[in-house]
């Protein structure tokens, strides 16, 4: 799939979320050289916390490009369906202005498990039949998590551009954000998420039956297509 879609210059995007970060003057892991040393406290309480930072990543395989969309809710399917709608309408559609496919690939669990209604309910709806868009879904299955291009190609550079850094703040956590690049290329747009998510939202027989959705033969647990309704 991911030859197909890089042979055809068509969009493929790769997205997870990243370890959640507690907003604070707490220790983070790593080291950095600076003039002074930065005190922080001893123990990540969460009581003592700004906030929670929710980093929900994506990554543009064929540019080199990411985007990280920073949530101070909670890590659901709406949340993650939003980011992707976020991404195309605001980068993804002026990236690739004559293409109607888009190519996912995600991990088998989280926000956007493979068999998560809401998840799927959220494609349709906000990506397919408002952008027209037809949608190509590829997870991964458990254990191999590792293999998705974001682990290795976006949030890794991350982690190595804000170790030993407290993120003490959410402006923070979006210029370290912002200022990950590599002599490769890459570049990351970041977004601070200040919608609430509620967590548990169900979706009824009645609306999954709404879904244009044509699974694959290989593998069709993992491997979908959504199309506009």
């Amino acid at each position: 799939m991911r030859d197909e879609f890089a042979r055809g210059g068509r969009p493929l995007i790769s997205i997870d979320t990243k370890k959640k970060e507690l907003v604070g003057c707490f220790k983070k892991a790593g080291a950095a050289w600076d003039v002074q040393p930065v005190l922080v406290n001893d123990h990540d309480f969460r009581s003592e916390a700004i906030g929670i930072a929710v980093p929900y990543g994506i990554y543009d395989l064929n540019a080199n490009q990411g985007a990280v969309f920073v949530g101070t809710s909670s890590d659901t399917p709406g949340f993650a369906v939003d980011c992707a709608e976020h991404w195309w309408r605001t980068e993804g559609r002026q990236r690739y202005p004559d293409d109607t496919h888009l190519g996912i690939l995600a991990d088998g669990g989280g926000s956007n498990s493979a068999t998560s209604r809401a998840w799927k309910y959220g494609l349709q709806t906000k990506l397919c039949n408002r952008h027209g868009l037809t949608v190509t879904v590829a997870h991964y299955p458990p254990g191999a998590s590792k293999w998705n291009p974001i682990e290795h190609r976006l949030f890794s550079e991350i982690s190595k551009n804000w170790a030993g850094r407290p993120l003490d703040s959410y402006e923070t956590i979006l210029n370290y954000l912002r200022t990950t690049a590599t002599s490769t290329g890459l570049r990351v747009q970041a977004h601070l998420v200040a919608q609430s998510y509620q967590k548990g939202v169900k979706i009824t027989d009645a609306q999954m039956r709404e879904l244009a959705i044509a699974k694959h033969e290989d593998l069709p647990k993992w491997n979908y297509t959504l199309s506009p309704a």
